[in-house]
């Protein structure tokens, strides 16, 4: 049903970040039986001589170094240890053979300064920790550096934000794998929303809110119940029972994005899904997704998936036709 992706490689090293090591462990050594498909393999591969100490004097032990790397068809990096510290040049090199071959590299919070490091970043738009970015930019002039986003996705090299962004990162790479579903279900193990709406700009410290935003919330399952109606931004404020200048305001501070942006956003999330069961045609599937003529539709997939519906279905939806449309060409999706 779907292709094998192969080895999964997650660097350890002295002073290792212990969270974002954890992640990339949690959704690509797992053991996954609710699976009846090959999921990924996976190697922990050692930058310094093991043991490997880790933060709080943790110790790991592997028997994989840097030449195990030349296996690997994705390569994770959890963070680095200090940013102003130049990576061995070991790593550096098999980082670019890896490159060169084709191998995917997805960096977690500040391992991106070793992508940069390695020059595989240059002329690349890239994200780390908002607290980073201006360092990351200033250190790395040709790196277009987007201090907004969860992570990035230039094709080959993935780059994620803060911490946590890199459970978004790594469900984004299983949804290019596996598709929607198989991400959706993961995320539903690890307790995690399948995609987060906004960026990490919500994160940024701000005055905190007096209260919840109860408001807001009761607005969105109300939307995710009728994503099939023509919804307005006046509708939704009505929904909150709030005007519609203070519902933007009170939606942009709970979501960091704007209410037209979060509900395209969960279109196409159900598109996707919807796509994934072969089950309707793309005229149902975009009546059942809002909109209200198939080239709108066509255009907002497109641009949010990077490919076009047929080719997404026959990526992900199995082999039974189900639209009379002629395919157009596919290429890989980007963020």
């Amino acid at each position: 049903m779907f292709n094998p992706p192969g080895l999964v490689a997650i660097l350890a090293y002295d002073g290792l970040c212990t969270f974002e090591f954890g992640i990339a462990v949690e959704i690509f050594g797992l053991p996954r039986p609710e699976f009846d498909f090959p999921w990924y393999q996976h190697r922990i591969v050692a930058v310094d001589p093991s043991p490997i100490t880790a933060t709080e004097g943790i110790q790991i032990v592997s028997g994989f170094g840097l030449d195990s790397l030349c296996e690997a068809q994705t390569i994770i990096i959890p963070g680095w240890r200090r940013r102003d510290e130049t990576p061995p040049q070991a790593l550096l090199d098999a980082l670019r053979a890896a490159s060169d071959r084709g191998a995917r590299l997805v960096s977690i919070c500040s391992g991106v300064f070793v992508l940069a490091a390695a020059g595989l970043l240059s002329g690349k738009r890239a994200t780390t920790h908002w607290r980073y970015t201006r360092e990351l930019a200033e250190k790395f002039p040709d790196i277009t550096v987007d201090p907004n986003v969860l992570y990035v996705d230039s094709g080959q090299i993935i780059t994620s934000a803060g911490s946590a962004a890199g459970i978004d990162a790594c469900l984004h790479l299983i949804c290019r794998d596996y598709g929607t579903h198989i991400a959706n279900v993961v995320a539903r193990r690890l307790v995690m929303a399948p995609q987060r709406s906004g960026g990490q700009i919500q994160f940024i410290p701000s005055p905190v809110a007096q209260k919840p935003r109860d408001e807001v919330a009761s607005v969105l399952e109300w939307i995710l119940q009728n994503l099939h109606m023509n919804l307005s931004v006046q509708q939704m404020a009505e929904r909150a029972v709030m005007s519609e200048r203070t519902f933007l305001r009170r939606f942009k501070e709970a979501m960091g994005t704007t209410p037209k942006a979060w509900l395209l956003q969960a279109r196409m999330n159900l598109a996707r899904e919807l796509l994934e069961s072969n089950a309707l045609l793309n005229e149902q599937i975009m009546e059942q997704c809002g909109f209200q003529s198939m080239e709108s539709f066509r255009a907002a997939f497109r641009k949010s998936a990077g490919v076009s519906l047929s080719c997404y279905r026959k990526t992900f939806g199995g082999n039974r036709p189900v639209d009379s449309a002629p395919a157009a060409d596919c290429f890989s999706p980007a963020q």
